[in-house]
């Protein structure tokens, strides 16, 4: 720990005496313009110095050397020889005065200069003096910072050991889970086992039981003349008619019934849609966004599907959703769902460029529909389990065989498809620039297009196929008469807002009302009959929601929303 310490302070010593080397260069610079004037200055000075003392020095051997004139010595010795040195006298004044005034002139030009340098040295001092002031102010900003970067440190070092924690605590719940799931599948196996042997029970009672009642008719027959008189009708001549002797007997075949069949084959007749108006059930149905909803054909299951790439299937009992399955294989996140008119298939559309088919009860992918070169939109059976439509957003609408799981026909359009659904031999497909196309199966060409005000989101068929209902981002819908090919009804309210290129819009069962979600978390219904706002449905969702169902029943209506949860409303 002292070697630390002292090689520490051997390298802070280092790092001072670079700083001042650096800073003695950095001031060294700044004069050394002044120091090269000075010494300039000092050497004129030298040199005008020893220029004057030979001037001088020549000037005395000048008058020494010079001769007198012969007339004046002789006339008057003494003018003759002050006459002789005085010229040479005077033009050595003149020119030493000459000299002297150039000297001056230097001098004044020095002395500027000097003054100018001595400005510049004391702006440079007080520049130095702010730079001073800076560096100690970001020294104390650097002390500061390293005070910061400890307790950051420190933080970050209890961050870890907290993250460290957490992880082993993590790996033991994946532990748990794993003991937990694999408990639940043997569970699961035991359930699936007891419910195959009571069902097997509950066929050999009933063969037991129409074995009975075939050995045994005449228990089940009715004495004809013990009943009243008024039960048998009388011939014309007063004989009474015998009837046949009648026994009651279990039809063969049709003693039980699977789960499956009365799951899935009964399909209920609703006369008149309830309007909701209190939540049911509420559930977080996923990981992410929640992009898709569907009631199975019997109301009895509810299908969600979103951008963590699973479907969850829900059972609706007593008005509450409990978890039924969870089908897995998806290749991208799910856009629509749709069951088959048995029920017992789901078909749904993926980013990843596919639709994919399930078998209620198979965890894994049976179908993979691939051919899009783009992000698959909506997916819809036709009449049958055997064909579906598919649209895309690579502008193509295909029809594909399920049976041999192969694309029949390709559609291309100038604009990518946003939704499609189908009318006995009619595909009608919403489109991104605003506007519905009809195509006839029969037929390679569009046979009617409607123009909307706005991206088409969604598309809906009433029960009875004769109306559209039509969802676009210039928040309204648009109810389309199918059979005059004419916009009927336009629905809008304050404060509803199309959220999504995939806000889904519904018909109820009996089509009396138009339902949607707003991006507000909002529930919107419309009466058909008066085209106004029946009611709203607020403060549930708290973020857009992305698609709505109503149960074939017409007693649930379900929704789900940005925010991964799904509402069951009764």
């Amino acid at each position: 720990m002292a070697e630390g310490g002292s090689l520490c302070r051997r390298r802070w010593k280092r790092h001072i005496v670079r700083q001042l080397q650096q800073r003695d260069r950095a001031q060294k610079a700044l004069f050394l313009d002044l120091v090269q004037a000075y010494n300039k200055l000092l050497e004129k000075s030298s040199l005008l110095d020893s220029f004057t003392e030979k001037l001088q020095a020549e000037t005395l051997d000048d008058w020494r050397r010079l001769p007198l004139r012969p007339t004046q010595e002789a006339a008057d010795p003494v003018m003759g020889a002050v006459l002789d040195s005085a010229t040479p006298l005077v033009s050595l004044k003149r020119s030493h005065e000459g000299h002297m005034v150039q000297l001056q002139t230097i001098n004044g030009e020095l002395a500027y200069r000097m003054i100018e340098q001595s400005a510049l040295l004391k702006a440079r001092e007080a520049t130095l003096e702010e730079q001073r002031g800076r560096l100690a102010s970001l020294r104390g900003d650097l002390s500061v910072a390293k005070a910061e970067w400890g307790q950051l440190k420190k933080q970050a070092e209890e961050l870890s050991h907290k993250n460290a924690t957490l992880k082993e605590a993590y790996e033991t719940l994946g532990k748990q889970h794993l003991q937990k799931e694999g408990e639940f599948r043997q569970a699961e196996e035991k359930n699936r086992l007891l419910v195959t042997r009571l069902v097997r029970r509950k066929a050999e009672a009933a063969e037991d039981r129409n074995r009975k009642n075939d050995r045994e008719p005449e228990e089940a027959k009715v004495d004809v003349k013990e009943m009243p008189s008024r039960d048998v009708p009388e011939l014309e001549n007063g004989a009474r008619l015998c009837k046949r002797p009648f026994r009651f007997r279990m039809k063969r075949g049709n003693s039980f019934s699977t789960a499956s069949e009365h799951q899935y084959c009964y399909i209920p007749t609703c006369v008149a849609a309830c309007l909701p108006s209190t939540v049911s059930d509420e559930q977080e149905a996923h990981l992410s966004e929640v992009n898709a909803i569907k009631f199975s054909p019997n109301s009895g299951m509810l299908a969600t599907g979103g951008t963590d790439r699973l479907i969850r299937l829900w059972n609706v009992v007593g008005g509450r959703l409990e978890n039924m399955q969870t089908l897995e294989g998806a290749n991208g996140g799910i856009t629509s769902i749709e069951f088959d008119p048995s029920g017992c298939h789901v078909l749904a559309a993926t980013y990843n460029n596919a639709a994919q088919l399930w078998k209620i009860g198979d965890c894994k992918s049976k179908e993979i529909l691939t051919g899009h070169t783009d992000k698959v939109t909506a997916a819809k059976f036709r009449s049958t389990r055997h064909q579906a439509v598919t649209g895309s957003r690579d502008r193509t609408i295909k029809e594909w065989d399920l049976g041999k799981g192969a694309c029949s026909r390709t559609i291309n359009v100038l604009s990518y498809c946003n939704d499609v659904v189908c009318c006995d031999t009619i595909i009608v497909s919403g489109h991104h620039d605003k506007t519905i196309r009809f195509w006839d199966s029969r037929g390679p060409h569009c046979t009617q297009v409607i123009p909307v005000e706005g991206t088409v989101t969604s598309l809906n068929i009433s029960p009875d196929q004769m109306h559209l209902l039509s969802c676009s981002r210039d928040n309204a819908l648009k109810v389309i008469d199918l059979r005059m090919h004419n916009i009927r009804q336009v629905f809008r309210a304050d404060g509803f807002l199309c959220g999504s290129d995939w806000t889904k819009a519904v018909f109820s069962p009996d089509k009396s009302y138009a339902l949607a979600g707003s991006a507000d978390g909002t529930l919107y219904l419309w009466n058909m009959e008066t085209g106004k706002l029946e009611t709203s449905l607020p403060g549930v969702h708290r973020s857009s929601v992305n698609a709505v169902d109503w149960g074939p029943s017409g007693m649930y209506i379900g929704s789900v929303d940005r925010c991964r949860k799904v509402v069951l409303w009764r």
